[in-house]
């Protein structure tokens, strides 16, 4: 009995190594992930300057928009034939989309009067969506109309969200990093966050439909208490104005006289232009993702099933768009307005393309092209807001502009809801849009690109 103990003694210390290094594993792995994210998203000064925050949070929203995404997917689109979820998801629109196309237009000019308040702000939109999570929890296996409602609200703080961002970006750029080259890392994490998130909470669905947005809830909440640890400089609006829309607005000066306020429109027609053409491209967008996600349910692409098909062209437009954002961020030094110029005639000729030989390669090279060009537009845009838009005025110029684009995804979205499930008509009626912003603005932005970059005036 004493051998047998003894034996019993020394095989029990190896189990014992054996069995903490198999508990140590998963710890070991999240530290090495978590020093990988961290050095990457503190690399080129960006952790000393508050933007590596930034990013984390842009990673915590995508990561819980993509788990109510889910949730709403499952209910209103998947889970009823497709006759019943068109008709769902046209509910979906007049009750959520339609309200919000009037409510974009005044998200930038209304947090324009906080700006002493982004963090706050940034952590009420995340509360807001999470208790709008908790809320929709209730009522989303059964898609009834109280889920309509609370999917506007968490769109709209989404929205105001992003547009917050947008105005906080240039307060934490590091001297190393252009600001084309901080909205690229910004979407990419949100990109990475958002496939990270997709699993998980087709995960959480499978214990029950209510599960992604226990999950989302879960997110936003942490989400909340992280706004606070960015820089407390983001609050302050030293030295901003806020910037128009209108060619120039008149106010009264306190010596009786009138100043100018800088209007993107007195900066020079390239902004201009580079903003009506990614509404173009941002509408296409929106239509593409309505009008395939029915077209594909109902005909899938040749040989393929529909939730393959679907599959496809999901991970043909995430991958576009994220080419997009390293080639957009990689071209930061040439001129905008040819770039934009090129991505607009690239997505014409591919949609063109795809409309006329409508098919299983068409249909995703179609929704990579759709990706790639508005990732690469959105960059050029911002560079030449960065460019040509006066510093006092900038971050205003950054929420209209991107409540503008928001709005015309919405009305590209509400396009495709509508048109008949023929693939071919859709994908030429997308066609016709990007066209339309074309022959609205290449002309205008190859003269400001031979013109050079103009001086922009401050009042």
């Amino acid at each position: 009995m004493a051998v047998v103990g003894a034996l019993r003694r020394s095989a029990a210390g190896p189990m014992r190594r054996v069995g903490r290094a198999v508990a140590r594993g998963p710890v070991r792995l999240a530290r090495w992930v978590r020093a990988g994210v961290r050095k990457v998203t503190h690399a080129h000064g960006a952790g000393e300057t508050g933007l590596a925050k930034l990013l984390e949070l842009q990673a915590v929203s995508s990561a819980g928009d993509m788990m109510i995404t889910i949730a709403l997917a499952s209910t209103v689109f998947f889970s009823v034939p497709t006759g019943e979820a068109r008709g769902r998801v046209a509910l979906y629109l007049l009750i959520t989309m339609a309200p919000f196309t009037l409510l974009a237009p005044v998200v930038g000019p209304m947090l324009d009067r906080v700006p002493h308040g982004r963090r706050a702000a940034m952590a009420g939109s995340m509360l807001a969506r999470a208790v709008l999570a908790w809320a929709m929890a209730s009522v989303v296996s059964t898609a009834g109309l109280g889920l309509y409602p609370a999917a506007l609200g968490v769109l709209v703080a989404s929205k105001a969200n992003g547009v917050v961002r947008s105005a906080v970006v240039p307060r934490l750029l590091p001297p190393r990093i252009s600001l084309v080259k901080a909205n690229s890392r910004m979407t990419l994490s949100g990109l990475l966050a958002t496939a990270l998130a997709a699993p998980i909470g087709g995960a959480l669905h499978l214990i029950g439909p209510s599960w992604p947005l226990y999950g989302a809830c879960a997110i936003f909440s942490a989400g909340a208490f992280l706004c606070f640890s960015l820089p407390h400089h983001v609050d302050s609006a030293r030295g901003e104005r806020k910037a128009s829309l209108h060619r120039e607005d008149e106010m009264a000066a306190p010596a009786g006289k009138t100043a100018r306020r800088p209007g993107l429109r007195t900066v020079g027609s390239s902004v201009l232009y580079a903003l009506q053409a990614n509404c173009a491209l941002r509408g296409l967008s929106g239509l593409l993702t309505f009008f395939l996600a029915f077209m594909l349910r109902e005909h899938p692409l040749s040989g393929l099933s529909a939730a393959f098909s679907l599959g496809l062209v999901a991970v043909a437009a995430g991958g576009g768009n994220a080419l997009g954002n390293v080639l957009g961020a990689w071209l930061r030094t040439r001129a905008p307005e040819v770039i934009i110029t090129t991505v607009l005639l690239v997505a014409l000729g591919t949609l063109v393309f795809a409309a006329v030989i409508y098919g299983a390669v068409a249909v995703p090279l179609a929704a990579a092209a759709t990706g790639l060009t508005q990732a690469m537009g959105k960059l050029s845009l911002d560079a030449l807001i960065q460019r040509d838009v006066p510093e006092e005025v900038r971050t205003s110029a950054f929420a209209r502009s991107e409540t503008v684009l928001q709005l015309a995804w919405v009305l590209g979205g509400g396009l495709g809801i509508v048109l008949p499930l023929n693939g071919a008509l859709g994908l030429a009626v997308g066609a016709g849009v990007v066209g339309a912003g074309a022959a609205a603005t290449v002309r205008g932005l190859l003269a400001a690109a031979r013109r050079g970059t103009p001086h922009p005036r401050v009042a």
